[in-house]
């Protein structure tokens, strides 16, 4: 994951009384790209509400030496760490409250012993596993080395040891791989699955010019996924490149993000429920689009239409119900 040029809008908050939890966002010590806690508290203190917040895996901070299944933990004792130190500073918003790491479930049944490790470095905060997924015949994206890894028998053997330790699987793709994952979660119905970023409706390659058409296939896979109980949706990641917008290259402001993204989070909602959605930053991957303050604005206006009920969901409670921040 690179952070480019930032892309930044000065726009007040609107509605800045309204409790946020962000249930998306990461943060990495990288000598030319670091993403701390300060600053992603200078991007959540934009006016906006941000009570707590939810840390991502990304593949960084792992440790550099022991058993190579084993060094993803060095991400979760780094992101427990400024947890337990943010708890310590008394902040107004609670930083890595709620903690998904990464496990290599093509381990099979040897990810136990994994998982495992990573409930020893963050026990009372650790809620699930990132599985990335993502591939594209095209070049134009990061794929994984292989397709269909989420129809790999040792995959599903690591899938099944999931829900027997409490954590959930946060299903990371695109949308061309949605099919896949109806599969899984009809496969595995007591295990809780997060599909983030919308599936990854993709614009760039041989998806260009073809918004239209990607967005048909998409809801129609959307719309099958929504029969899946065990399944809830992350509203957001649209700002990366791959979506194929030029916003990269300007600076959007809220409303003509939140008309962009409507007629996607408005069929997610249709079909989930507010109770199954929740909207995330993806900070700071998506801050090369649009600002912190930008895009909460945007998923202000958006969800101006629904009721206090389902407002309250969208933006803080399907978060904190899913991740239960500590």
């Amino acid at each position: 994951m690179t952070d480019p040029v930032t892309n930044t809008t000065e726009e007040a908050p609107l509605e800045p009384n309204l409790p946020i939890c962000d249930p998306h966002h990461h943060l990495w010590r990288r000598p030319d790209n670091p993403y701390l806690p300060d600053d992603f508290m200078r991007d959540a203190s934009a006016g906006h509400r941000i009570v707590s917040s939810v840390a991502v895996e990304c593949g960084a901070m792992y440790r550099e030496t022991g058993p190579a299944e084993l060094r993803p933990v060095g991400e979760t004792e780094f992101l427990e760490g400024i947890a337990v130190e943010n708890v310590r500073a008394e902040n107004a918003t609670t930083v890595a409250a709620a903690i998904v790491a990464y496990a290599d479930l093509s381990l099979g049944d040897a990810v136990a012993a994994v998982l495992e490790a990573h409930l020893e470095a963050s026990p009372t905060r650790l809620r699930g596993i990132r599985y990335s997924t993502m591939w594209d015949a095209s070049d134009s994206f990061r794929s994984v080395p292989r397709p269909g890894l989420l129809r790999d028998g040792a995959v599903r053997k690591g899938v099944a040891h999931l829900q027997p330790l409490g954590l959930s699987f946060d299903a990371w793709l695109y949308h061309p791989q949605l099919p896949e994952l109806v599969e899984l979660a009809r496969d595995f119905p007591d295990v809780p699955i997060i599909l983030d970023h919308i599936g990854g409706p993709l614009g760039l390659g041989p998806y260009e010019g073809r918004r239209e058409e990607v967005f048909q296939t998409w809801s129609n896979d959307i719309t099958a996924l929504s029969s899946c109980p065990n399944v809830v949706l992350k509203l957001g990641g649209v700002g990366s490149l791959r979506s194929g917008y030029d916003w990269h290259e300007r600076t959007p402001g809220s409303g003509e993000l939140a008309e962009a993204m409507r007629p996607y989070f408005e069929h997610c909602i249709e079909k989930f429920g507010a109770g199954r959605c929740m909207f995330e930053s993806n900070f700071p991957v998506d801050r090369v689009s649009y600002s912190y303050a930008a895009i909460w604005n945007a998923f202000k206006i958006m969800a101006r239409g629904y009721s206090v009920a389902e407002r309250a969901a969208l933006f803080h409670d399907t978060a904190a119900q899913t991740y239960r921040p500590a």
